[in-house]
């Protein structure tokens, strides 16, 4: 049902799609100024596809598990100890192995920022 507030007519829109239907199936970027594009990422970018980083996991740098748990946690976690920052990570719906990792952390320990907390998880940095 048509309410008379198009810009275009239908038959103007329909010319419109099939212009552009080449330029979207060639895979090749639609804009034509090169500052519009997404810049793709660096080399030293640690990776973020194929789901979540979990300690113990053959990728699980401590550069990805940091950027992982800061992520999730933020800033507003820290100071705090394991169990509170397991049960934030729970509510922030973190993956269930880095939940348990946390959890099973020394109660005792208070861990101020996430650099502290990634390099216990990954057992000092390796």
């Amino acid at each position: 049902m048509q309410r008379g507030s198009d810009r275009l007519s239908v038959h103007r829109d329909d010319e419109m799609k099939h212009e552009l239907q080449g330029l979207l199936r060639s895979g090749h970027p639609t804009r034509s100024e090169e500052w519009h594009d997404p810049e793709p990422s660096a080399e030293d970018d640690p990776p973020v596809w194929g789901g979540p980083v979990v300690p113990g996991d053959a990728r699980a740098s401590l550069a990805t598990v940091r950027l992982e748990l800061a992520r999730i946690l933020g800033r507003s976690a820290f100071p705090a100890g394991p169990q509170e920052l397991a049960r934030t990570l729970r509510r922030k719906h973190a993956p269930d192995a880095l939940v348990d990792a946390v959890r099973r952390l020394p109660d005792k320990q208070r861990y101020t920022t996430v650099q502290e907390l990634a390099q216990t998880l990954t057992k000092g940095g390796t």
